[in-house]
């Protein structure tokens, strides 16, 4: 497993880029070239995370899907949608989140034309962490919001229970809040509409709460 020591790459090479969005770029061109883990080698590309350098709110999913491995763009398929219309519902501009990823490779099993979505590990949410750690560190956003086990587990840095802990604010080392809500696919693997309804109310619930944190700590 190729893990490129920090010091190898560009941006640890000179002084620390000080300008967050400079910093952001060369940080995404830099993961373009990943092999930290062996995800890269069954992906497209990396998909790393979009979004305003100083968003006070920070989305966090699991991993790219099907649909972002090809466009190379976080949250632009099926459960893309769904976090779409809850963020309005919450009335949240999506093109003033920052979105991501806790892992940035598609992790998929073949199956003749098809990719199966597989669920990373831990070696590989471990592997990732340090692009979402400098992705943290260079926004700064006043809350993180960890959609879903995966992305708790990259941002907590622990494995959480999403039930024991949905929806309240959790302090994390350089200032941040965290919040841990459900990734919009588990409202896509549900079946009954009542169930999706209730769910999807809840996550606008956890959105608005992360949000309106964010906004009071910006004051």
């Amino acid at each position: 497993m190729a893990r490129p020591p920090e010091a190898d790459l560009p941006l640890f090479r000179e002084k620390r880029v000080n300008d967050p969005e400079k910093a952001l770029k060369l940080l995404r061109v830099e993961a373009r070239s990943c092999t930290r883990c062996d995800l890269y080698k069954n992906a497209t590309q990396t998909v790393f995370g979009e979004g305003p350098a100083d968003a006070s709110l920070m989305l966090i999913g699991e991993q790219p899907g099907d649909q972002e491995d090809l466009a190379g763009l976080p949250f632009v398929g099926p459960a893309g949608k769904v976090l779409d219309k809850a963020l309005e519902a919450a009335g949240i501009e999506r093109n003033e989140v920052y979105i991501t990823n806790a892992v940035k490779h598609f992790k998929n099993e073949p199956r003749g034309k098809r990719r199966l979505h597989k669920k990373p590990d831990t070696s590989e949410i471990d592997a990732c962490r340090w692009w979402l750690d400098n992705e943290i560190d260079f926004v700064q956003p006043a809350v993180a919001v960890a959609l879903g086990a995966t992305a708790a587990r990259g941002l907590m840095r622990k494995p959480l229970s999403i039930n024991a802990n949905r929806g309240r604010l959790i302090a994390l080392p350089g200032g941040v809040q965290g919040l841990i809500t459900v990734h919009p696919s588990y409202l896509l693997r549900l079946h009954e509409a009542r169930d999706k309804r209730r769910e999807f109310e809840l996550l606008v619930k956890d959105l608005r709460i992360a949000n309106d944190a964010a906004r009071r700590a910006r004051r």
